[in-house]
C-alpha cells in the first residue's frame, strides 16, 4: 500500500475544489481499522461538501465519501479481522474524518459494522446512508405506533434516493404508500415501487389553517419548510412524521395544534450519530424484512471515482434520480 486514490476536497483561493489525488496512509485520519475499500456511494450530503455549496467539511484537505464497504485490511481492535468484509456510514465520515471516495479507508473500530449476512458489498452501497436513512426512518414510526391500517404514509422527494427506497420499503411492509414529486416523468417508475398514488408539488394546494384535512396515516418529508409545515397540518391523528431533510428549506412554521389536539409526532432522523445497536438492528432489517425489491432499478448510475464530479451538480440541479454506486474496485473482495 505504498500509494493509492482519493477524492480529495481542499479550500483554495479559487473556492472549494475537488481532485483525484496520490495519497499514503499517513495522509488519512487516525483510526484502529484500515479498510480496502469497494464500493462507495453518491449522496446529497457528499454533493454538498464537494462543490463547496454546503458548510459540511469541518476541516481541509479531506477526503470525501460518507459511505464505504470494503474488505479489513488491517485491524489494532480484536473485533475485527483481516478479509472480513464491513461498511460504514455515518458519524463524521467524509465530514471531519477522511471519507470513502479513497481505494483505502482508515477510521476508529467503533464505526465499523460487520456486513449482515444476504447482502454484498454493493448492496450495502446501493443503500448507503439514504437506505439506512430511509429505514431507520421506518423502525421509528414503527416504534411510535405507526401500522399500515392507521392510513397512507406520504413520501416526499420521492425521486431521490432516500425517497424511492422508503417508498420500496413500506410497501414491501403492506403500507398504502402516496409518492409527492414535481417529476410527472417519473410516475411509472414511482408506481413500479409500490407508490399506490402520485400527488404533484406544483398542484399541491397546501391551505393556511393551522389544521386542514387529516389525509395521511404518516409521513417521511425529505424537503422540510413548507412542506413539512404543511404536513403537520395533514396528517391524521396518532400519526408520525419522520423529518430526515431541508431540500426544501430549513425552516418550519406551523403550531401547536397538531400536536396537542391530534397527537401527531415530528420525529427527526438523525443516521450520521445512530447508537451502534441500534443501527446493527436497521442493518439487518436491510438484509431481511426491509430490503428493497427493486434496488437494481433504483441505482440508476454506477460510476468510478474518476467520474464523480459531474455527478454532483446534477444532483444539487435536482437532476439526478435514484441511487449512484461508486465503484472503487472491480470485484466483491
Amino acid at each position: 500500500m505504498e500509494s493509492f486514490r482519493g477524492l480529495r476536497i481542499d479550500r483554495e483561493k479559487e473556492g472549494i475544489q475537488a481532485r483525484l489525488e496520490t495519497l499514503h496512509l499517513e495522509d488519512l485520519s487516525p483510526g484502529s481499522v484500515v479498510i480496502r475499500a469497494y464500493y462507495s456511494s453518491v449522496n446529497y450530503k457528499d454533493a454538498l461538501a464537494a462543490t463547496g455549496k454546503g458548510n459540511i467539511l469541518r476541516r481541509f484537505p479531506l477526503v470525501g465519501g460518507i459511505d464505504v464497504s470494503g474488505v479489513v485490511e488491517s485491524s489494532a481492535d480484536p473485533r475485527f479481522r483481516p478479509g472480513e468484509k464491513v461498511l460504514v456510514t455515518g458519524y463524521g465520515l467524509g465530514s471531519d474524518h477522511d471519507g470513502g471516495y479513497a481505494d483505502y479507508v482508515r477510521v476508529p473500530a467503533d464505526w465499523v459494522v460487520p456486513l449482515s449476512e444476504g447482502l454484498s458489498l454493493y448492496g450495502a452501497m446501493a443503500l448507503g446512508t439514504a437506505g439506512f436513512t430511509a429505514a431507520l426512518a421506518i423502525q421509528r414510526m414503527e416504534d411510535n405506533g405507526q401500522r399500515p391500517d392507521r392510513g397512507p404514509v406520504l413520501v416526499t422527494g420521492a425521486t431521490g434516493g432516500v425517497g424511492n427506497l422508503a417508498i420500496d420499503m413500506l410497501a414491501g411492509l403492506g403500507y398504502p404508500v402516496v409518492a409527492l414529486t414535481g417529476k410527472r416523468e417519473a410516475v411509472e417508475n414511482l408506481k413500479t415501487l409500490g407508490a399506490s398514488q402520485i400527488l404533484f408539488r406544483q398542484e399541491l394546494e397546501m391551505g393556511q389553517r393551522p389544521l386542514e384535512k387529516g389525509q395521511w396515516g404518516g409521513a417521511v418529508d425529505t424537503a422540510g419548510g413548507d412542506t413539512l409545515g404543511w404536513l403537520t397540518r395533514t396528517v391524521l391523528p396518532w400519526g408520525n412524521i419522520a423529518s430526515i431533510g431541508l431540500a426544501g428549506g430549513s425552516e418550519l412554521h406551523t403550531t401547536v395544534m397538531p400536536f396537542i389536539l391530534r397527537g401527531v409526532s415530528l420525529l427527526g432522523i438523525s443516521s450520521a450519530d445512530c447508537p451502534m445497536p441500534l443501527r446493527q438492528r436497521i442493518w439487518q432489517r436491510l438484509a431481511t424484512d426491509l430490503r428493497p425489491r427493486h434496488l437494481n432499478q433504483i441505482v440508476t448510475g454506477r460510476v468510478s471515482l474518476e467520474e464523480l464530479l459531474p455527478i454532483f451538480e446534477g444532483m444539487l440541479a435536482g437532476a439526478h434520480r435514484g441511487r449512484t454506486v461508486v465503484k472503487i474496485r472491480d470485484d466483491e473482495g
